[in-house]
């Protein structure tokens, strides 16, 4: 460490030695959380253990040896192979695929481990055993985990469970970063203090700040934060990263340093070393291929399923339009779609009949001066429009957008043509895939988002879409529509 004591400490004229004396701060939450997590996978194996014993034996045959020391050895082998998979860090708690991913590994890790070893030692393990209490097991605990990371989410709500934040960085992304963790408290991340590179003055979102650069580690001191949120910009290089990691060390601070590419999912991004530097690689977005085949399948297979199951509720919505007022179920709007072709989109009318010769004298009564106009109390709507739009049953016939091959299931908001001829260089960007049925608007606050913010999360859909990801987004929207928030 000799060679170290001629540098001086990110945080000012301290030697880097001096920060060994600091004391970690603690995240109360996390040993909690990392204790029910480890019960629950504990009494997920007992159950898993059980159940495979009971479907494959029953009360009248006996189990062999092997069998029986698998059974009851499983909620303690299961418990250390989930550790060994790192799925008891705390960083990957309540971060939803991360962990997910870990349990699930974990899972198919163990059934071959237990299958590779029971043929290499010749013991008579039941397959039907293995085939019933392996897979059940790693079900229950995906369940488990996603029952623990639901109550994280609601006790952040509440402003609990929080990691303290100091953020470090320009003020227009400092104060970028507070209005983001903000809006969606689940990630766990509260702004405390906010260290700005470019000395603006103010505080940012009432946000306090605490100096500059060579600030940082006398923030996390002062408001005893566990966590530094580095944002990137032209005053922070590699020499000034690499000393705040060395001063933050010792505490156990954890970095999280913000990529300069924004919204480019891990997947697409790899960090090679080449002559010695770290470089990150990556990838373009697969915007076709086989990939975009899978995916229009997939699409039209899931489209005609829905469909089938939701023609009585179509019918009866359509019946119930017809009763209301008279007019049309039906109503079909031309917007554009990938690649900026035109399309009639399909949905159940829940507007008055005139309801497109009204618009202009709305918009310029009430000021619209966003690309999208949206009226909480549209006096358009129709009593039986309200209602299909909380849920979304206003929706259904664009499935058969779906099968003819004008939407997806999941992807951009359809735009008008009057929006896009209002789209920026950039906003073109959504129109390189097709539009969806849902997608992360839809999940993310629905009509109650902002053009900028739906804009954002469009572009990153673009960028990182994969059928995983759609999955995730189509689970997403069922719960988001059974809530019917941000609907009008």
């Amino acid at each position: 460490m000799a060679g170290h004591r001629g540098l001086k400490d990110i945080a000012g004229e301290r030697p880097l030695g001096h920060a060994r004396g600091r004391q970690a701060v603690p995240v109360p939450w996390v040993a909690g959380y990392a204790r029910r997590a480890m019960a629950a996978d504990f009494t997920c194996g007992v159950t898993a253990a059980f159940a495979g014993y009971a479907v494959r034996f029953g009360p009248d045959e006996a189990a062999r040896w092997p069998n029986m020391v698998l059974a009851v050895a499983l909620p303690f082998v299961w418990v250390l192979w989930v550790a060994a998979a790192r799925a008891y860090e705390h960083r990957f708690f309540g971060t939803g695929s991360d962990e997910y991913n870990r349990i699930f590994n974990a899972g198919i890790g163990l059934t071959a481990a237990v299958a590779i070893l029971s043929y290499a030692t010749k013991a008579e393990v039941a397959r039907g055993y293995v085939v019933v209490a392996l897979p059940l097991l790693t079900l229950l605990d995906l369940f488990a985990r996603r029952a623990l990371r639901r109550h994280l989410h609601r006790s952040r709500e509440r402003g609990e469970c929080m990691r303290r934040v100091v953020a470090v960085g320009h003020r227009d992304s400092v104060a970028g970063l507070i209005r983001e963790l903000g809006r969606t408290p689940d990630h766990g991340m509260q702004i405390v203090g906010a260290c700005l590179s470019d000395g603006g003055e103010g505080e940012p979102w009432h946000v306090p700040v605490h100096g500059g650069l060579g600030d940082v580690v006398q923030a996390v001191d002062r408001y005893r934060a566990d966590t530094v949120a580095v944002l990137a910009g032209p005053d922070i290089d590699g020499l000034a990263l690499r000393r705040l990691a060395w001063a933050l060390e010792a505490s156990g601070t954890q970095l999280l340093v913000a990529s300069a590419l924004i919204d480019v999912a891990g997947p697409r991004t790899t960090i090679r070393a080449i002559a010695g530097l770290p470089l990150l690689h990556v990838e373009h977005a697969e915007l076709g291929g086989t990939r975009r085949f899978v995916k229009g399948a997939f699409d039209k297979v899931v489209a005609v399923l829905i469909l089938l199951a939701a023609l009585p509720v179509m019918a009866a919505v359509a019946l119930a339009i017809r009763l209301d007022d008279g007019g049309p179920a039906l109503f079909a709007q031309r917007r554009v779609g990938r690649d900026g072709l035109p399309f009639r989109m399909l949905k159940f009318r829940t507007m008055v009949e005139d309801a497109e010769r009204l618009r202009p004298r709305l918009v310029e009564s009430h000021g619209g001066t966003s690309v999208i106009f949206k009226m909480r109390d549209d006096p358009r709507i129709t009593r039986v429009g309200r209602l299909l739009r909380k849920y979304s049953l206003d929706e259904l016939p664009q499935l058969f957008n779906v099968l003819h091959g004008d939407m997806s299931l999941v992807g951009p908001r359809p735009p008008l043509p009057s929006e896009v001829e209002r789209y920026g260089a950039d906003v073109h960007r959504r129109l390189v895939v097709k539009p969806g049925l849902t997608g992360l608007w839809q999940i993310s606050g629905r009509s109650d988002l902002e053009w900028e913010d739906a804009v954002r999360l469009d572009l990153r859909y673009v960028e990182n879409w994969s059928l995983t990801l759609d999955l995730l987004i189509l689970g997403k929207t069922a719960a988001a529509v059974l809530r019917g928030d941000g609907a009008y």
